[in-house]
């Protein structure tokens, strides 16, 4: 029988909710390339449920349980002295969301031997030391597309906020307020802007087929280059690389995943070259960011803008200079666990489990880490190394 660790975010303030705003969500049969939903052989949950936090345990505690295996679901995550840190010693299997990540470091899966398979429960499996896996033959595997268009829609959101500066004439609202100048001062139209992706896989493609109706011309980067149908469908310009396409663009969305060499990509140095007073958006990691470089380029005019939902580390600290910069729209890392998603991502995990389990072979397409080495998704979209320098 195996250990499972579920590290999940805690339920809310006022406890795991008995009733939900909504009575259910639409049933989707499969994801926009064609790519099959999860395939669990049943779920113990109802979808539109909250299954992200501690109480929800992604809906696997009956299914874990009946089969004799011990699951411990935790929030408590960091130090030496942590749930996490202790449980880990002798875990077969650690599962973690990118919105409150259990950080595999090296040294952390150096201590548990008996690891062999970490599952990402969503989307972005740099928390874990890829290397690391690789040298152990730790299996990495993640729910590939399950919260993809729900990051997507939360892009275009973000970029509507900024340009259209919703938070600040938000905020005079809730000050009983009614100062129109102070509200457009920062207020533009979208409309005939300049708007590039770094990177267009599931997500970055999901945005730019989102903003075409907006009447904006497009741009994206990408190590893979779109068919061309799809470029001219779209009217897409394509950027060889990520400096040539923010020179030209008014709003500049970051949708790749965070690997050594997208790491601290948005420095001093090329925020520079974006055009002065462009926009800024961060879904991916916060990582791919320098944090003071943004702040300075903010306070400077050089960004009008920054918005996303990812920090590093996460939770991200009470003074992490993200909350208390000017012209921002950060949230909590939110985008990819709607209640939507929730329903998805969760359904992959037991998808994974079972397979494992039962000595099925993975889904090719949630493969991170397989067989020491990079598989499947993860040999199209990382490079092996580490990220988690820094967290704890």
């Amino acid at each position: 029988m195996a250990k499972i660790i579920c590290v999940l975010y805690a339920d809310p303030e006022g406890g795991h909710p008995n009733s939900y705003a909504r009575d259910d969500i639409p049933e989707l049969q499969h994801y926009p390339d064609g790519q099959s939903m999860p395939t669990p052989h049943k779920i113990d949950f109802n979808p539109g449920e909250l299954l992200g936090d501690v109480s929800g345990a992604l809906g696997l505690r009956d299914f874990l349980e009946k089969q004799g295996h011990t699951l411990v679901v935790t929030e408590d995550k960091e130090g030496a002295n942590s749930v996490f840190e202790k449980e880990l010693i002798d875990a077969d299997i650690v599962i973690s969301q990118p919105f409150w990540p259990a950080y595999l470091t090296a040294e952390r899966i150096a201590k548990a031997k008996k690891l062999k398979l970490a599952i990402t429960a969503g989307i972005g499996s740099d928390h874990v030391d890829l290397q690391a896996a690789v040298d152990k033959n730790i299996t990495v595997a993640e729910v590939t597309y399950c919260n993809s268009i729900s990051v997507a829609e939360h892009v275009v959101m973000l970029i509507l906020a900024l340009v259209r500066n919703y938070v600040p004439s938000y905020e005079w609202v809730i000050k009983k307020g009614w100062n129109i100048a102070d509200c457009a001062m920062r207020s533009y139209d979208l409309e005939g802007m300049h708007v590039g992706v770094v990177a267009a896989g599931r997500i970055g493609l999901a945005v730019l087929k989102r903003l075409k109706p907006f009447d904006v011309k497009l741009h994206y980067t990408d190590r893979h280059r779109l068919p061309e149908k799809v470029e001219k469908e779209l009217g897409l310009t394509f950027h060889p690389n990520v400096e040539s396409m923010v020179r030209v663009c008014d709003v500049v969305s970051i949708n790749c995943p965070l690997h050594p060499q997208t790491e601290h990509l948005f420095n001093d140095k090329l925020i520079s070259k974006m055009k002065r007073g462009s926009y800024l958006i961060n879904t991916a990691r916060g990582k791919i960011c320098d944090a003071d470089a943004v702040v300075h380029a903010l306070e400077s005019g050089q960004l009008a803008g920054y918005a996303g939902d990812v920090w590093f580390p996460q939770p991200a600290p009470k003074d992490h200079p993200w909350r208390t910069m000017p012209h921002h729209g950060m949230t909590p890392h939110v985008s990819g666990t709607t209640l939507s998603a929730q329903a998805r991502y969760a359904a992959g995990v037991r998808e994974i489990l079972e397979c494992w389990f039962e000595k099925r072979p993975i889904r090719n397409e949630y493969l991170i880490v397989d067989g020491g080495k990079l598989a499947g998704t993860g040999a199209y979209s990382y490079t092996v190394g580490d990220t988690t320098k820094g967290a704890k």
